[in-house]
């Protein structure tokens, strides 16, 4: 964490900030301002919660004005830091998806599953504790739930795809929907031009393309005028975002099809799907692909590992 969080304006009472999340830019966190209360759209992990204090002290705000923290789906880039932030907030409740809710009551399985992936040792690194939430401070959000947020209206818009605990929440006075993982990745030190490079986010263990695919139809039926990401920030959402974003999903879709019952599947899927990724972002007119390669090493490995989860576990 730094003391100089940088908080920028997205809109009208929105500000995002970098959680701090494995490296610059990975992960935002988003303070959504109304009157002189705060949202706090995803939680990044333990570790992001001074980043949170900070920032909210830059918009004369404290801890004690957080009305709602609000995870879009249980992943721990997402949701890890919720318990502390739940803990630091006495005023706050916390909005979750149904299927997630369990999950930050008792996250038992969350941690089991994390370590299974990363390790003890690592898993303490990246996430710190993950601490539980009383279900009394818990609000389920089913599809089209409304939130009065001190005037302002909140739709929550359940999005599966991703994940089955995933809702994307709509923002009516701004026209600002936070996307989640829900439409996919784009990182701003990788746009050119004011064109942008949009990928999907297909990691373990619900990664359905028809439905993920659905739910980008879903939002854009709202005529978003922004889309915040969760990584990173947020972009205009030109048809030719929806079209990269859906081919994209497409491509990563028959690379597993095609691979993932090979001897060596997991290095020839990571291979492909880079090459693809780079070969996009050339398009555009980025040069430095050194640069890029290593900035989408991590989304890559994790994509991968959820491809082959994805068509290990599919019905055939």
């Amino acid at each position: 964490m730094t003391d100089n969080i940088e908080v920028r304006s997205i809109a009208s009472g929105i500000k995002v900030i970098d959680s701090g999340y494995f490296s610059n830019d990975f992960a935002a966190i988003y303070i959504i301002k109304q009157n002189n209360k705060a949202a706090i759209i995803e939680t990044g992990t333990t570790f992001s919660v001074s980043n949170v204090q900070k920032a909210l002290e830059k918009d004369g705000l404290s801890f004690l004005d957080v009305a709602y923290i609000i995870p879009t789906h249980v992943h721990l880039d997402h949701a890890g830091g919720a318990g502390e932030l739940m803990k630091q907030c006495p005023n706050a409740n916390l909005i979750v998806h149904p299927r997630g809710a369990r999950h930050m009551i008792d996250p038992t399985k969350l941690i089991a599953g994390a370590i299974a992936v990363y390790g003890e040792q690592k898993f303490k690194t990246l996430y710190g504790e993950i601490i539980p939430i009383e279900a009394s401070r818990v609000i389920e959000a089913n599809d089209d739930f409304i939130l009065d947020f001190d005037g302002r209206e909140l739709k929550f818009i359940d999005t599966p795809g991703h994940a089955k605990h995933h809702f994307c929440i709509w923002d009516i006075q701004t026209e600002s929907m936070f996307t989640g993982d829900t439409f996919g990745i784009s990182y701003r030190d990788l746009d050119h031009n004011d064109q942008v490079y949009i990928f999907p986010s297909t990691s373990p263990v619900q990664f359905d393309p028809d439905e993920l695919i659905k739910s980008i139809h879903k939002i854009m039926k709202y005529e978003p005028q922004r889309l915040c990401l969760t990584h990173f920030a947020a972009i205009k959402p030109t048809q030719q975002v929806v079209e990269q974003l859906i081919d994209g999903i497409n491509f990563v879709s028959n690379l597993a099809k095609k691979y993932s019952t090979k001897e060596d599947a997991e290095l020839v899927i990571h291979n492909e799907m880079m090459s693809y990724f780079l070969e996009g972002i050339e398009k555009i007119g980025v040069k430095d692909l050194d640069f890029c390669r290593e900035r989408l090493e991590l989304d890559v490995k994790i994509n991968t590992q959820g491809l082959i989860y994805w068509q290990k576990n599919s019905i055939n």
